[in-house]
């Protein structure tokens, strides 16, 4: 684990506490204990750590440290499974059982709704935990740097330690910093030993690992996907088009790696890492894999949008569908399609369903997964939410019985909002990835519409991600 004595201890004014007891988990993977009425934020702690704590961060209202000693540690404490943790950024709970993460999570949900929604709310009911609690992922992206990143217990030590290329995660806050990962407990096999013998062919073969400052080398990145049907699609991200090495690479990897399904390569040679500019380029296999769910297919390739858990996303649609109460004669709006999963899911309840999304290509992989499935009764639209949901959308689609929701982070636009509400479906069901921009949306509707059902699910367990599943009815 990081010493956070050495980690910020350079020009440090701020006091330092001592004896502080940690109470409660906090937002953003954080916990918390409060000195002379003041809230202090401190990461990598469990609820019923007494630590001394050095004040890196001062506010009027809070403030924000890391640990120098533990005086007491918490009996709630479990054995982090990962060699990294508190190192890589993720999954930041590993310490806690995952019996507290859920309470929490589930705490979290009603006081956001309550707290920023100010809602009538019914019962919530209780989370469904993931049945996964590691190597649940399906997807991973791992970056190339010349340079590993060293932790400060390394360089306590004195160790004489060379420049080893990486191949893993950024470090939390720094773009150009890579921690080398051995082992990630999040993704199922065969991913680390792509990771593992894709970094040590390209050493052994003198590839240049790519330099973000200097925008120099030639590995970038590698996107791994794994599939709950066993399918696997790798995608290698090179930043300048050297045919010979790149050929050699992929034919490695091809050999090495039967079971990879789909062989994909993309050259990035842009200043940033973003791909939904770049073309993928197959060098083997299909340009896709698939997922399943009740006997449907989905269609994903190098660019899809899918939820990263694959077993609690069908926990979370069966949900969504439940609350949604079709009987088969219902016209369904699914907004915030993405490639159509919920609608495609759904769509055999529903007389017609109607999916909104803005990335054109995911709802062409909307259309296709339609397809594919024999799905006759679903219609998609790409463009801004904001400007396709409007009145005139609504007279040319029919009007809603039942609208589905499921925005990015930042929830739903004011006017759609306000074109739903003059639509007056009889239900409204409201996935979200993020409870206090729910909450905030609930209150623009609760004149309207009425919360009758709240269900939480966990998709990341380790971290304090929570989705919720919201049901409105009509007033």
């Amino acid at each position: 684990m990081i010493n956070y004595t050495k980690y910020f201890m350079a020009r440090n004014r701020h006091p330092r506490l001592e004896g502080l007891k940690i109470t409660s988990l906090a937002a953003e993977g954080n916990a918390m204990g409060k000195w002379n009425d003041i809230v202090v934020f401190v990461p990598m702690t469990v609820p019923g750590d007494v630590v001394n704590v050095q004040i890196r961060t001062k506010r009027r209202r809070y403030m924000e440290g890391y640990v120098t000693e533990y005086v007491e540690r918490s009996p709630l404490r479990v054995e982090p499974f990962c060699a990294h943790f508190g190192v890589c950024g993720g999954c930041k709970w590993q310490n806690i059982p995952y019996s507290e993460q859920i309470a929490f999570k589930q705490q979290q949900v009603v006081d956001q709704l309550t707290r920023i929604g100010h809602l009538d709310l019914p019962e919530v009911s209780p989370i469904l935990g993931s049945k996964k609690t590691d190597h649940y992922r399906n997807k991973l992206e791992f970056t190339f740097a010349p340079k590993r990143w060293k932790t400060y217990e390394e360089i306590a030590r004195g160790e004489e330690i060379g420049d080893v290329p990486a191949l893993g995660f950024h470090i939390p806050s720094m773009f150009d910093k890579i921690l080398d990962i051995d082992y990630c407990h999040l993704q199922p096999s065969p991913s680390n030993e792509i990771r593992n013998e894709v970094r040590r062919w390209c050493i052994e073969h003198s590839y240049p690992f790519y330099d973000i400052r200097q925008h120099s080398g030639l590995m970038r990145n590698i996107v791994i996907r794994t599939a709950s049907t066993g399918e696997v699609m790798v995608i290698v991200v090179f930043a300048v088009d050297d045919k010979e090495r790149i050929e050699a690479l992929m034919e490695h990897l091809k050999v090495t790696f039967p079971e990879i399904t789909s062989l994909v390569y993309m050259i990035n040679d842009k200043l940033n890492d973003s791909l939904g500019d770049r073309e993928p380029i197959l060098y083997s296999g299909r340009d896709h894999i698939f997922e399943e769910m009740e006997g449907l297919k989905f269609k994903i390739g190098p660019k899809s949008f899918y939820q990263t858990n694959s077993e609690q996303a069908y926990e979370l649609y069966k949900v969504t569908r439940n609350f949604a109460d079709l009987t088969g004669d219902e016209v369904v709006y699914d907004l915030y399609t993405g490639t159509g999963t919920i609608a495609n899911f759904v769509a055999s309840k529903a007389k017609s369903v109607v999916g909104v999304e803005y990335v054109e290509e995911a709802i062409e992989d909307a259309k296709v997964n339609s397809a594919i499935n024999n799905i006759a009764n679903t219609t998609f639209y790409a463009g801004d939410m904001k400007d396709v949901m409007n009145d005139e959308f609504v007279e040319r689609n029919g009007r809603p019985d039942v609208v589905i929701l499921d925005p990015p982070r930042a929830g739903v636009h004011e006017d759609v909002i306000a074109t739903i509400l003059r639509a007056a479906p009889e239900r409204i069901v409201y996935v979200s990835c993020n409870p206090a921009t729910q909450a905030r949306d609930l209150a623009l509707m609760n004149d309207y519409y009425k919360v009758v059902a709240i269900q939480p699910v966990d998709m990341f367990p380790h971290t304090h991600h929570v989705e919720n599943v919201v049901k409105l009815i009509k007033r």
